[in-house]
């Protein structure tokens, strides 16, 4: 059994957290006392229906604390999983939440393994071995969907781990791989140990890909829409050939959340000097579709006619079961309308506040549906149906 210390409880670090403490002994550490409190109620501070279900019912050796000398004093891994946010413009990722983890870490532990699970620049971890003069860190790139993190985790399509070039850690990253896929349900799952650089490359390609994939279909509807065509005929048929597939190709208003937008925009600046034409593209290709479909929204307005109308913003969150509605797409769309002179609304029962974006946020369905005269929803849930002649949405297949 390792001690194991988590730095920073959000998706990525509260589901490998509990998936790692149904076998060791963890600490998570979070700045948010309220968090932690919840967390050592064995109540989950985020939405997602896995973790939810392992704190209450399962045994985890588990305790969240703001206490970090408490928390890394002993620990054998530090997993840091602290939020870096992308700065449009100075073209870099904000990784200081990152350094201050580690300072935190190495001031009452010189012997522990650094493993960094947050987003960053690649070339970032060998650079912090430079930095810090430490060799013990570990890169280790995180596959998880927001509302699904510890599902993914349990059933991984993949553990990679990254070693700085010329540090003697093969051993500890092998260790680390195994603590994952023992508290994990699938088995014969693939594992790659690489340079923490390639490792690094390895996650903001994936997911810029994936980026690509929804920038894709959007384009695709877009000209459907335009063309008086059907898209789902279209996505259904084009599915068929086994190298494209039926996955992953439901329209939306655009790629959002914790990851895509900001590891887009930092693979991208990681081409400076570097011939590249896609990767622009998809960045750019999100920023268009949020004008096509702000556009659609107000031309759908006009045609009902009505004196003062409303735009009801239904739901703030990226996916269905999540509460995060961080960089959500729908907000590009908000910003539109605004700039348009439309008058907005936005029911979002987790938003504890009357105003978001200067517009009246309504926590009753009833009311919401009453008010507004076109209904925008990214995805089209059950309490739609009533109003359902008011919602504009372009979710095709009813699923993320």
């Amino acid at each position: 059994m390792s001690k194991i210390a988590v730095a920073g409880t959000g998706y990525v670090g509260l589901a490998n957290a509990v998936l790692l403490a149904q076998q060791n002994e963890v600490v998570a550490v979070d700045i948010l006392s309220e968090k932690v409190e919840k967390i050592n109620k064995r109540i989950s501070p985020i939405a997602d229906k896995e973790i939810e279900e392992f704190l209450a019912n399962r045994k985890l050796n588990l305790k969240a604390t703001i206490n970090t000398v408490e928390a890394y004093n002993s620990a054998d891994f530090v997993i840091i999983s602290t939020p870096t946010n992308y700065d449009d413009e100075k073209n870099y990722f904000d990784t200081s939440s990152v350094e201050n983890a580690i300072e935190a870490v190495l001031a009452v532990n010189k012997n522990a393994v650094i493993v960094i699970k947050s987003t960053v620049p690649v070339g970032y971890t060998q650079a912090l071995v430079e930095k810090y003069g430490y060799k013990r860190f570990l890169f280790s790139p995180e596959f998880l969907r927001e509302g699904k993190a510890l599902y993914d985790n349990l059933y991984p399509s993949r553990i990679i781990v990254g070693i700085p070039i010329g540090e003697s850690i093969q051993s500890e990253a092998e260790t680390f791989t195994a603590l994952l896929k023992g508290g994990a349900i699938k088995r014969d799952i693939p594992d790659l140990v690489m340079s923490s650089t390639e490792a690094e490359a390895v996650k903001l390609f994936a997911n810029t890909y994936l980026a690509l994939r929804v920038s894709y279909f959007n384009e695709l509807d877009t000209y459907c829409e335009l063309k008086g065509l059907d898209t789902k005929s279209i996505i259904e048929g084009i599915g068929l050939d086994p190298r494209i597939g039926s996955h992953y190709n439901n329209p939306s208003f655009g790629y959002g959340g914790y990851c895509l937008p900001k590891d887009t925009k930092q693979l991208r600046a990681n081409y400076k000097d570097v011939p590249e034409n896609l990767i622009s593209a998809i960045v750019q290709a999100n920023e268009t579709r949020k004008d096509f479909i702000a556009s659609e929204i107000i031309r759908l307005l006009k045609s009902k006619r009505v004196e003062d109308p409303v735009v009801g913003i239904y739901r703030l969150t990226m996916k269905s079961g999540s509460d995060n509605f961080r960089q959500s797409a729908i907000q590009g769309i908000i910003e539109r309308l605004l700039l348009k002179n439309v008058k907005v609304c936005i029911y979002e029962p987790t938003l504890n506040s009357q105003k978001f974006m200067d517009c009246e946020v309504i926590d009753d369905m009833e009311k919401f549906g009453e008010i507004c005269t076109v209904i925008v929803a990214n995805r089209f849930e059950e309490q739609l149906k009533k109003v359902s002649n008011k919602v504009y949405s372009r979710d095709i297949f009813s699923r993320d």
